[in-house]
């Protein structure tokens, strides 16, 4: 098609589109040409007519052809190229108005498609908008009426059915938006997508557009905790480059790094190790003890070290690593200049260098001094941590003081396990002062089970750990101290009578010598001298006593009774069971602390005391069978009766003792019990039984608790046990997963995040764990379509609950499929569910059990089975009224005869991702709610334009993608000459 305009020789305006399909065309080249051509024309209504014409054969395709995206690319360059530089003086304003004219009516006729029914023309229509705004420079003007005009079309495009075209207006309004407006419709509309739409892509989109400021940081904070990786790893990207960390709380900091180096992707962990820790490095001039301030390690520790391992692994020399710690003469940090952030920096690099093995024993060498100077080192600065009375606890101003004391204590005793203890002498020293630390009085008791770990740790004989620990009980619980006795009064008077005698003999004595010695009666005078030393000895015989008897002190052992001193006692005990192995069984020794310290302490009036009492025993019964079963009893009394945090750690230690020994404690050989087998029990294992029941029932009560840790600790409990295969109850497998799903539990995350991992677990290990579930999904679901309104389980997405039975009972879902069977488990599970409709085919819910077997894997293969199931099928043909149901059942109906024909794609990538979609550990939760809507599955390849990252890694849709543009290599030349062929 040629348009007889002036100027013929310059560049026709479909032979510009032809070229600048090809991406080898110079674009600038074009557009200057075609430019040029606009200029020379006095009406320029034709060339907008004849442009806009060529233009919409790319605006009605979809699919990322490189033909249209160069189109597209040229359209974008010669609208751009019209803009002009503002202009400041006002006789200029008409000239820069016919300039505009081009890139104007390009807009408006954007704007007029942007509502078309095509979701192509929509997505061209937004992607273009996008695209010239993008172009245009950070002064350029534009009509307010046109400005506004494309903010309103924009925010009715971020609704959009389809992705794609979200994506483009989200990219559109980037500039559009006014962070410091707080009523700025186009945040307001970033948030709500950030927060609710369902299409990952829309979500980065979203994330590479919106500014950073006190309203949308919360909602760019959470992205961090998306489902998707991609969504996270840029969420990471944009508080690194964007967002600066005094603006983040202390809580967040810490949040960002301890879920962002622990994320189960390494996309993540590597882009918060090298964007996140860098930019805030940045900002702290590389000062890391600076960082580790901004943190709050106290209470962080952990996080603070996994922060300082990934900034040492990052380290280019060890003279890097070496700066942060200023170390003295004797490689010690001065106890006066410690801090809480050098003496963890100086922890975390020894652990560091230490785990490098020997490539790190030169350096580990000028960070830590010998062992026995670190040994008086470490004593001296424990010995001087402040010891607070009730009064002055009072005070937060020395609470604080000594917390902090204690912190830094507790890193030097952390410190002890990287020092060479091979050599004898400075062994012995560190175990003399570890001795004497356990023994001072002033000794924090949150210091205690570390001191005694490490002391456990040096020394090598079990034997010896065992005695010296039960020693060093001893003398703090039963101390020696001196003891005053009351005095006889007549005993004392006849005493100092007898000390004035012996002076008086003296005198006379000594007189008579001199006169001895002047009559020179020299052998008289030597019996005299003889005679006056004995009486000077009785003289300093009875002074001795009678000063002994002033003071009447004589030390011997008292035993202490006080809860600071039991407490000390019994966390050096448990330590003691805890570090020890449970081969080797109670020993006499560790029996005497059982009955003199562990069991008294159970029913002491202190709660820390017995709480601490309850941990001993169920540590100790796991070394002793015998022991279990005798104190089996006094934990289930625990678990109901006492304060909730000692409930929990008898709860534990109950949890603990079932699965190592089984539900089976009470007999002689353990085994897995399944609380559902009917069969009958022989008459001497009824006791036995009932107290397993027992032991069931009760777990199963907790789970309605109303004491969230303790609901959290048992449905945690019962998850260990059925994925060690300890319990194998569909029952119990019903009500955990119920509890996932129940709206109550949404703000408990460790609750959520344990139940949503073991549900992936337990179904993936066997096929007799996939049995357990598909025996649960009955009575899951009858459960949830018979709660009443008033109860929360009422507002849970029942076709979600439905599709996750489905996928965990997938046979490809196991981590060793089995070999091909002639049932599977979803062949089991089809009868289930066709046996539940026929019960009441009028019932509601049978649309949705009709889905439900529309859903699985059935095996088509000739056999009774499938002859089985295609008669239950007819049954509800016959019975079932509703239309959409009786089409799914004809469709199921014609694959068990023979056609082969492929579930849809959409019933296949179901809702292992809504797994993780209702976890906690992320904002995208499969629906709880009625009026939450399931991940959405879209089958549209996401435009990624301008979003800073690479392409959804989803293999199949990359596939058939690239495989579209080798065989079609749309060229739009042929659709342009067939329209102009038929005018």
């Amino acid at each position: 098609l040629n348009i007889n305009m002036p100027g013929d020789s310059d560049l026709e305006i479909e032979e510009a589109f032809r070229r600048a399909q090809k991406a080898h065309n110079n674009k600038a080249k074009l557009v200057a040409s075609l430019k040029n051509r606009y200029n020379k024309l006095e009406d320029k209504t034709e060339f907008h007519e004849e442009f806009v014409r060529c233009l919409k054969y790319a605006m009605i395709i979809y699919t990322r052809e490189p033909a249209v995206e160069n189109v597209i690319d040229f359209v974008t360059r010669f609208a751009a190229s019209f803009e002009t530089p503002v202009n400041e003086n006002p006789d200029e304003e008409e000239e820069e108005e016919d300039e505009n004219e081009f890139l104007n009516f390009l807009l408006n006729f954007l704007l007029e498609s942007h509502g078309a029914n095509s979701h192509a023309v929509r997505f061209r229509a937004c992607q273009l908008v996008n695209k010239l705004l993008g172009s245009l420079s950070e002064n350029a003007q534009i009509d307010d009426d046109l400005w506004d005009r494309i903010h309103e079309a924009m925010l009715i495009r971020v609704t959009d059915k389809y992705p794609n075209v979200r994506i483009q207006a989200a990219l559109a309004m980037s500039r559009l938006q006014d962070p410091s407006n707080v009523d700025c419709p186009t945040i307001k509309a970033y948030m709500l997508l950030l927060e609710n739409d369902s299409n990952p892509e829309v979500r980065r989109a979203v994330l590479s557009c919106i500014a950073p400021s006190a309203t949308t940081l919360s909602k760019i904070y959470k992205r961090t905790r998306d489902v998707k990786e991609k969504v996270r790893k840029l969420a990471y990207q944009v508080l690194a480059e964007k967002v600066h960390i005094r603006a983040l709380s202390i809580a967040q900091r810490v949040s960002l790094l301890h879920e962002g180096l622990s994320d189960s992707a390494d996309s993540v962990k590597e882009v918060v190790k090298t964007h996140l820790l860098p930019a805030w490095l940045r900002m702290q001039q590389g000062d890391v003890l600076q960082l580790l301030h901004r943190l709050d390690v106290e209470n962080c520790a952990e996080t603070a070290v996994t922060t300082l391992q990934a900034i040492f692994s990052m380290a280019t020399s060890p003279d890097d690593l070496q700066n942060g710690v200023r170390l003295d003469e004797r490689k010690r940090i001065p106890v006066d200049s410690l801090t809480c952030e050098n003496v963890l920096y100086w922890r975390a690099l020894c652990e560091f260098v230490k785990n490098k093995g020997n490539e790190g024993e030169e350096l580990l060498e000028r960070l830590l001094p010998e062992t026995a100077i670190f040994a008086e080192y470490l004593y001296s600065y424990l010995k001087s941590i402040t010891q607070l009375s009730e009064e002055q606890r009072a005070d937060m101003t020395q609470l604080e003081m000594v917390m902090t004391q204690e912190f830094i204590g507790q890193q030097l005793i952390l410190l002890v396990g990287c020092l060479d203890t091979s050599e004898e002498g400075g062994r012995k020293r560190m175990v003399a002062v570890l001795q004497e630390i356990l023994l001072m009085p002033n000794t924090p008791t949150s210091l205690i089970g570390l001191l005694v770990e490490k002391l456990i740790g040096i020394l090598r004989d079990d034997a010896q750990k065992i005695q010296m620990v039960a020693e060093i009980i001893s003398d703090v619980r039963e101390p020696i101290l001196p003891i005053s006795e009351p005095v006889d009064e007549n005993e004392k008077r006849r005493k100092q009578v007898k000390l004035a005698e012996v002076r008086v003999q003296i005198m006379e004595a000594k007189q008579t010598l001199e006169e001895c010695i002047s009559c020179q009666d020299f052998s008289r005078a030597a019996e005299l001298k003889d005679s006056i030393s004995q009486l000077e000895e009785l003289k300093n015989q009875l002074v001795l006593e009678a000063s002994q008897s002033a003071d009447n002190i004589k030390e011997q052992r008292v035993e202490k009774s006080d809860a600071k001193t039991l407490l000390k006692c019994l966390t050096m005990c448990a330590e003691l069971f805890k570090q020890m192995n449970i081969k080797r069984g109670i020993c006499p020794t560790m029996n005497a602390l059982i009955e003199s310290l562990i069991l008294p302490g159970v029913s002491n009036p202190n709660p820390a005391v017995r709480n601490m009492a309850v941990i001993c025993l169920g540590t100790a019964a796991l070394h002793s069978k015998d022991l279990a079963n005798t104190h089996l009893v006094l934990l289930l009394q625990i678990t109901q009766l006492d304060e909730p945090k000692i409930r929990i750690s008898a709860l534990r230690a109950l949890v603990d003792q079932l699965l190592l020994n089984g539900l089976n404690i009470l007999q002689d050989k353990p085994a897995p019990v399944s609380q559902d087998d009917s069969n009958e029990q022989p008459e001497h294992q009824a006791e036995e039984e009932s107290t397993v029941q027992s032991i069931l029932k009760m777990l199963s009560d907790f789970l309605d608790s109303e004491i969230c840790e303790l609901r959290t600790e048992t449905a945690e409990g019962l998850a260990k046990l059925m994925y060690c295969g300890r319990i194998l109850s569909p029952k119990l497998l019903s009500r955990l997963v119920l509890l996932w799903y129940n709206p109550v539990t949404e703000d408990d995350q460790r609750l959520r995040h344990c139940l949503g991992v073991f549900l992936q677990l337990y179904a993936r290990a066997s096929r007799t764990n996939q049995e357990c579930v598909e025996e649960s999904f009955l009575p899951t679901m009858r459960t949830l379509f018979n709660a009443p309104v008033t109860s929360p389980l009422s507002e849970v997405d029942t076709s979600n609950v439905a599709e996750l039975f489905v996928e965990l009972t997938r046979p490809s879902a196991l981590v060793q499929p089995a070999a091909v069977q002639a049932v599977s488990v979803h062949d089991s599970l089809a009868v289930r569910v066709c046996n539940e409709i026929l019960r009441d085919t009028s019932a509601p819910e049978v649309r949705l059990y009709c889905k439900t077997l529309s859903w699985l894997e059935i095996n088509t293969e000739p056999g009774p089975a499938n002859s089985d199931l295609q008669l239950l099928l007819k049954d509800i043909l016959q019975e079932v009224k509703d239309k959409h149901s009786i089409r799914i059942i004809e469709k199921l109906c014609n694959q068990l005869n023979g056609d082969r024909c492929s579930k849809s794609a959409g019933n296949q990538d179901t809702t292992l991702q809504n797994l993780d979609d209702h976890n906690g550990g992320g904002q995208k939760k499969a629906s709880t709610a009625k009026n939450g809507k399931k991940a959405e599955l879209s089958s549209d390849e996401s435009d990624e334009e301008n979003v800073p990252e690479e392409p959804p890694s989803v293999r199949p849709s990359r596939r058939a993608k690239m495989a579209a543009i080798d065989k079609t290599k749309q060229d739009l030349t042929a659709l342009m000459n067939q329209e102009a062929n038929s005018s």
